[in-house]
């Protein structure tokens, strides 16, 4: 079968309708795509067999999935549908496409027919190596194929070429995100004997938890790969046990980091066991890094320790790379000369001489690791790169030359024989000569018993390679694979993820590096991707210590017990999916009986239960056990979109969901409610076409909404029918019914029509009706001013609203029993004729529903926008007053504010106003005593003297006074409920509130619960996540917040048009806190400056106790840690100082009077360094009338004496203060930049509050021990980590990779 191939079925006819069928088989990622055209009438069951016959799989090992483009599920499984015809299952004719898939089969690979599960297939790719070879020379191996070695990739598509898990005999790894790195790692390790059998042998203890234990998961993990049949295994379980969240799966890693991150903490856990130094027996090696004089021969040297080599690609500098591993390990070795400047101090000779620093290897591991640096760092373009250039490395590496020559001598004999096999090794690379290479390596093959004795002679570290780790990609990202040679067969396979398959030497050719032509990796890109081998693994050629892994028969005792215990689980959660499989998975709604609130869940039932075993399973899901008994229950089919009741299934009872529902589904389009009924009442029959009524029945007198009961009715019933059903159901009266629809948000209609139809009426699927039949005297009136629609208005727009009240302080006034009556009269006479009711609210519908006859009117209140409250002196009440005024009259609703109210209230606020000792003068006052000489200490705010701003500001005054007039002629509904939390602490009072209400008129009903004026607090909306937002505007309205939403009260004065909120922060550059907040401040626009430091100023002797005059209060910017402009008492906010919320201040108190007298100038920091005592003088100051170097080193001169020919400076790094370790001041500082002005590069100073370290150039730096150099830096570093100044700069962050253990590191 050729790729891409149509076949035509065998006798059908040309004039039948065909379907066109397009297959893939998922579980290959080899095999192409490839179309079948069959007749319509061709069932289903032969479509199966002959997929089975074309890509030669034994019947029911697979399955064959069909999707249908109409439906969104899981698609339809082919062999389960039997005799049906392709046209009756739903395949689309005339030539429309309909795509297939093979899928495994309960998780098992199909099977090939005539394939043994455990032998292997001939195949026709051979190894690169024998299992008895032991030769250093690298032969290419014929690929027979194709009959050459080309190094041009050729893909076999056909069926008998894929290697199956059954036929390779490995398990693939699934990847989780980017797990890639972390599959090819696993891979290796489980291919290595040694390390898997000594993971086999550990033994789990069971004192700590069995998912954060690592060897653990290791060991049922590779014991999985080893029994399981599946074509791939999870190793979330491994993921787990490093401590890592879902996160983690989806960052991409270094793939020799995680190796060494995981043996790290595999050393951590097996502490004090057996396996102790398993990592060190057999990945450790050591090496020695010595300095020797060339002048004497004085050696410095000190052994170190290594788990892998990394090898340099291309050297810094260089544009040739490295041709291979052993260019690459000479490299490595290579001594590096220090002269001239870098001269070694030589102990013995006593001075500096000339030296020879490097590296020496003394041993190697049992397991070599290379790492290929491919990774690196363009500083030309800033940017990191890929090395793709090319290096060889062999498949047999002699490395007894690398070794120390005073550790171990080889012999000259020994080092000629390992260049001349590198010698021939380079020349097999270079020649053409096929067919030469295929002698070389037949030759090689038949003399493996006297390559066994020249190793011997040669030495013992020879290493043969078993693991490739690829990367395939860029360095911005990219894929890992690994090519693994198994020790049992001598074959190379590819483990790429989940699939596993077998590979020829031209594969791992391609790993070299350098740019096949015509060929692609795994991962391709448009820029500068490729595929190369990242690290390489050896083996030591050790016929003692070489082992072979453990097979199923030999595990150990607690390993099979392990297991057994693992299939058990596998086979309850076999079992499982089977359930999973046939349960169907439904929408469930329900109303509470009591609290009538709709309640939603997922409904779970098995396809064979019944109707009657579902509602069952329903009513418990819902917990209606306590309210209702099941037999007064039913499931009805429902609409949730439309909030309507579909069809009932009278009759149905013991019909199974499966049927019911129509099968198992991923989806449903529909939905299921569990209605209850009364114990007197019958359920109604639902029929398709039906409209669902939500009824609620109506009492005028107690302004009454009662929760709603459904009633089915049809579009052809007239408004009397419905009536008459209405009255049946809930047995009210006729004569005297008014029924009114809701159709949409208050959008009433009264059915005065009684012949008209409910179709004719507009009704839809769902509706919302009211019925009344009480009041004779309402009816008279027009539906619009009656009282029933004013009822409906208030219920359509009330919501329910939790209150929290500020606590109280412990200093407030607390009310003895005797002023209690005093207390509640003065409240009232405070309030005029406001009065609250104390109902019980037991739950959300009866709260709303519980409609008052409370009515709030908004009032204006006098107030001067140069008004300046203090919420601090306003009286307060406590909870004795808060329960007497909430339990005061509860038959009552509020009413609040006539006009006699809003006239003893504007009155009462009034005198507040006049009494308060912080009260400013007004615009009027300030021109009047413009000419008058100011006390400083006087706490009055200034405004600018612009006639046009005032004119402008009182016109926008005006508007919003107009707006709130408008507001006084509502009345909205206002009603408090209990007490939540009635403690000091918090108090959360539950209010019913008009949701149309402006912001001012609620403020004015909570003045009494509050216990202060509605301009001394404020009000925050609480979101779901607890973060709260303060409502400023006054004219805004509760539109915007739900039902059951919070509120949160503050004390503090609220904002006035035209103003801000601040906060104030204490600057205090050589403090050990520069930066410490103070408080919360409001700025009006149009304020001077100097005004605001009046004000300030007292606020720091109230709450500071700092008593600063004003000539050394300074105010300036605050961006973000950084001190920045400094203000002038001239400006004018919002005009030049730009204002809004939230914004910050510093507050800086002066030294001496204030100097700056314009925003011209600019105001730096300035910090002496002295290098001969090695320390940094405290912050000063310097004003500058021109941003130059020269009048900056002369402000620098003045105020430190040096002459400014020798003054040096640079400028500071980082946030304020600009700290830098003392160790770093003469290296890490750009000193005395070249430029002349202050804004040019590199300074850029354009703003005040820049920091400039300074020096006098005639002084020497002090010549430091090596010991004060580590007392310096351990202080420094101490202090740096304390004030969190230490910057680092980086230009990217990479999230480290970490695997968390549970087992603490010995001290």
């Amino acid at each position: 079968m050729v790729p891409g191939e149509v076949i035509l079925a065998e006798g059908s006819s040309l004039n039948d309708p065909k379907v066109l069928c397009l297959i893939k088989d998922i579980t290959s990622p080899l095999l192409p795509r490839w179309n079948i055209n069959l007749p319509a009438s061709t069932s289903a069951i032969d479509l199966y067999k002959d997929v089975a016959k074309k890509v030669n799989y034994q019947l029911n090992s697979f399955t064959l999935v069909w999707f249908s483009e109409s439906e969104d599920n899981e698609g339809v499984d082919i062999y389960s549908c039997g005799n049906k015809s392709l046209m009756d299952i739903g395949f689309l004719p005339n030539n429309k496409r309909n795509t297939l898939q093979i899928r495994d089969k309960d998780g098992l690979q199909p099977v090939l027919i005539g394939t043994d599960a455990a032998s292997g297939t001939d195949h026709e790719m051979a190894p690169i190596i024998s299992v008895d070879d032991t030769s250093p020379v690298t032969s290419p191996i014929l690929d027979q194929a194709s009959g050459s070695s080309s190094m041009n990739p050729t893909y076999d598509y056909s069926y008998a070429s894929v290697i199956n898990k059954s036929d390779t005999g490995y398990v693939g790894l699934v990847n989780q995100a980017m797990t890639c790195y972390l599959n090819s790692l696993l891979q290796t390790l489980f291919m290595t004997p040694e390390f898997r059998n000594a993971i086999y042998r550990w033994k789990y203890t069971r004192n700590e938890s069995s998912s954060s234990n690592i060897p653990y998961q290791l060991q049922r993990l590779f014991s999985v790969m080893q029994t399981s049949k599946k074509r791939a295994v999870e190793t979330m379980d491994i993921t787990r046990s490093f401590g890592w969240d879902s996160s983690e799966v989806w960052q991409q890693h270094d793939v020799q980091e995680l190796c060494r991150v995981m043996f790290d903490a595999l050393e951590k856990t097996w502490k004090k066991t057996d396996q102790a130094n398993l990592i060190n027996d057999l990945y450790q090696g050591q090496m020695k890094d010595y300095v020797k004089c060339l002048e004497c021969g004085y050696e410095s040297a000190r052994n170190d320790t290594y788990l892998d080599i990394p090898l340099v690609i291309r050297p810094f500098g260089s544009n040739e790379s490295y041709s291979s591993v052993e260019d690459a390990l000479k490299a490595f070795v290579s001594p590096e000369t220090l002269n001239e400047s870098n001269q070694y101090f030589c102990e013995k000779c006593n001075k500096k001489n000339d030296a020879h620093k490097g590296l020496k290897f003394i041993t190697f591991p049992y397991f070599l690791t290379l790492q290929l640096k491919r990774f690196d760092f363009d500083y030309s373009t800033m940017h990191r790169i890929k090395l793709n250039d090319k290096m060889t490395f062999p498949d047999i590496l002699d490395l007894n030359s690398f070794i120390d020559e005073d550790e171990q001598m080889p012999s000259s004999e020994n080092t000629e024989t390992s260049e001349m096999n590198h010698t021939a090794h380079n020349n097999q690379e270079e020649t053409n000569d096929e067919a030469d290479k295929l002698n070389k390596a037949a030759s090689m093959v038949a003399t493996n018993t006297k390559n066994k004795r020249e190793q011997e002679n040669r030495g013992p570290y020879v290493y043969e390679l078993f693991s490739i780790m690829i990367h395939s990609g860029s360095a911005a990202g990219g894929h890992y694979y690994a090519y693994i040679k198994s020790f049992t067969d001598g074959l190379w396979y590819c483990f790429n993820d989940q699939h596993v398959t077998r590979i020829t030497y031209d594969d791992i050719r391609k790993t070299y590096g350098g740019g096949v032509s015509g060929y692609r990796g795994c991962y391709s890109s448009a820029y500068s991707s490729s595929t190369n081998a990242y690290m390489l693994m050896y083996r030591q050629v050790d016929p003692k210590r070489n082992k072979t892994f453990v097979s199923v028969q030999d595990f150990p005792e607690h390993l099979l017990k392990l297991m057994e215990e693992m299939k058990q689980v596998e086979e309850t959660e076999k079992k499982q999916r089977e359930v999973e499989k046939n349960t169907c998975k439904i929408k469930l709604f329900g109303l509470h009986p009591e609290t009538n609130k709709l309640l939603d869940a997922k409904l779970e039932v098995h396809k064979d239960k019944t109707l009657v075993e579902a509602t069952e399973m329903a009513h418990k899901l819902l917990e209606f056990e306590d309210t209702v008994p099941v037999t007064q229950c039913r499931l009805v089919k429902y609409d949730e979109y439309n909030d309507a009741l579909e069809k009932s299934y009278e009759g149905e009872e013991q019909t199974l969901m499966g049927e019911l529902l129509g099968g198992v589904k991923s989806q449903y389009l529909f939905d299921l409610f569990l209605e209850t009924r009364k114990e007197d009442e019958e359920f109604q029959v639902y029929k398709y076409g039906g409209v669902t009524l939500r009824v609620s029945v109506i009492d005028l007198k107690e302004e009454y909404i009662s929760n709603p009961i459904t009633i089915r009715a049809y579009l052809t019933m007239s408004v009397k029918e419905l009536k008459n059903t209405i009255s049946t159901k809930t047995g009210l009266p006729l004569e005297s019914m008014r029924v009114v629809l809701e159709k949409y948000y208050n959008d009433l209609r009264l059915l005065a029509a009684p012949s008209k139809t409910l179709q004719a009426e507009n009704f839809a699927k769902s509706n919302k009706v009211y019925v009344e039949c009480n009041d004779g005297a309402d009816a008279l009136l027009s539906f619009p001013q009656s009282k029933l629609h004013k009822i409906l208005d208030r219920h359509a727009n009330t919501i329910r609203l939790f209150v929290t009240l500020p606590p109280l302080q412990p200093n407030s006034k607390t009310i003895s029993p005797n002023n209690v009556d005093n207390q509640e009269n003065a409240i009232e006479k405070s309030l005029g004729n406001l009065q609250i009711d104390q109902k019980d609210c037991k739950n959300h519908d009866n709260a709303t529903n519980s409609i008052g006859s409370g009515i709030t009117t908004t009032e204006t209140q006098g107030q001067s926008d140069n008004e300046i409250a203090s919420y601090r002196e306003a009286t307060k009440i406590n909870d004795a007053e808060l329960n007497s005024l909430l339990s005061k009259d509860k038959n009552k609703d509020t009413e609040i504010c006539d006009s006699k109210t809003s006239e003893e209230t504007s009155n009462k606020q009034e005198s507040e106003t006049n009494n308060d000792a912080s009260l400013t003068k007004t615009n009027s006052e300030k021109r009047d005593n413009d000419d008058k000489e100011k006390d400083d200490s006087c706490p009055e705010k200034e405004f600018k003297e612009d006639w046009d701003n005032e004119i402008n500001s009182t016109n926008a005054e005006d508007e919003e006074s107009s707006s709130l007039n408008c507001e006084n002629k509502k009345q909205w509904y206002f009603k408090t409920g209990e007490c939540v939390e009635p403690s000091t602490e918090s108090r959360v009072i539950d209010v019913q509130v008009d949701k149309r209400i402006t912001l001012k008129a609620f403020k004015n009903c909570l003045e009494p619960l509050v216990g202060v004026s509605s301009q001394n607090f404020k009000i925050y909306r609480v979101y779901a996540n607890n973060q709260e937002f303060e409502i400023v505007r006054l004219t805004d309205t509760l539109q915007s917040h739900s039902d059951e939403g919070k509120i949160s009260v503050k004390l503090g004065r609220a904002l006035k048009k035209g103003e801000c909120r601040v906060k104030v922060f204490l600057l205090s550059p050589n403090e050990a806190e520069p930066c410490k907040f103070l408080f919360d401040w409001i700025l009006a626009k149009g304020q001077t400056v100097r005004s605001s430091k009046i004000e300030i100023q007292v606020e720091l002797k109230r709450s500071s106790d700092l008593d600063i005059p004003l000539n050394r209060l300074r105010l300036r910017k605050k961006s973000w840690k950084n001190p920045a402009a400094v203000y002038v008492d001239t400006q004018v906010y919002d005009e030049d100082i730009p204002i809004f919320s939230n914004w910050e201040l510093f507050v800086e108190i002066l030294q001496e009077p204030e100097k700056v007298e314009s925003s011209g100038q600019l105001v730096l920091f300035v910090r002496r360094w002295l290098p001969s005592q090695f320390k940094l003088e405290p912050f000063q100051e310097v004003i500058l009338d021109d941003c130059t170097v020269v009048e900056l080193r002369k402000q620098i001169g003045v105020i430190s004496g040096i002459s400014t020919d020798c003054i040096d400076f640079a400028k500071g790094r980082g946030a304020f203060p600009s700290e830098i370790s003392l160790l770093e001041m003469q290296t890490d500082l750009e000193w005395n930049p070249h430029v002349t002005t202050l804004n040019s590069w590199p300074l850029y100073i354009t703003d005040d509050g820049a920091v400039i370290y300074y020096r006098d150039s005639k002084e020497e730096l002090i010549d430091l021990t090596e010991e004060q150099k580590k007392e310096i830096r351990k202080k420094e570093n101490a202090r740096l980590n304390r004030t969190g100044h230490k910057i680092i700069y980086s230009p990217r962050k990479e999230r480290a990779l970490k695997i968390y253990t549970d087992i603490p590191s010995s001290p």
